[in-house]
């Protein structure tokens, strides 16, 4: 990875909460993107930016989790 660079994944109950399954890709500087099919309902996630794990700053919706932080929330 250069200096700059970021790996983005986007990880949550849709997929079991796997920190390197999805990742995302860099459209812009600091814009990241990806395209996931998830079922109907609620769905709690976080994105993990070069390991740290982060709630959506853009997000409407988040709820505690048992680690006592946030998760994001998106409702399909």
């Amino acid at each position: 990875m250069q200096e700059g660079e970021c790996e983005v994944y986007v990880a949550g109950t849709f997929n079991n909460w796997s920190d390197r399954d999805k990742k995302m890709k860099q459209l812009d500087d600091g814009v990241y993107s990806t395209s996931i099919m998830i079922p109907k309902g609620r769905h709690e996630y976080k994105f993990v930016i070069n390991g740290e794990w982060s709630v959506d700053p853009e997000c409407q919706e988040w709820t505690s989790n048992s680690m006592g932080s946030l998760n994001s929330v998106i409702n399909v």
